[in-house]
């Protein structure tokens, strides 16, 4: 029986943490930041944790469940 394949854009957009957390980037930080402020460009560069309703999806993508 062949290995099961990790999701590849799963793999590049999520990152497990020592604890077990699972992280992400938070979205809107790309392009058009002249109009946000610096306080809400500061907060947008720390990682977001997955949300707990959608952590079973992403632990399935990622093959750790």
């Amino acid at each position: 029986m062949p290995k099961v394949k990790t999701n590849s854009s799963a793999k590049k957009r999520f990152k497990v943490t020592a604890t077990g957390k699972i992280t992400h980037q938070k979205s809107f930080r790309r392009h058009l930041l002249t109009k946000k402020s610096k306080k809400r460009k500061r907060a947008m560069n720390v990682d977001g944790e997955v949300h707990k309703t959608n952590l079973h999806f992403v632990k399935r993508l990622l093959r750790l469940k």
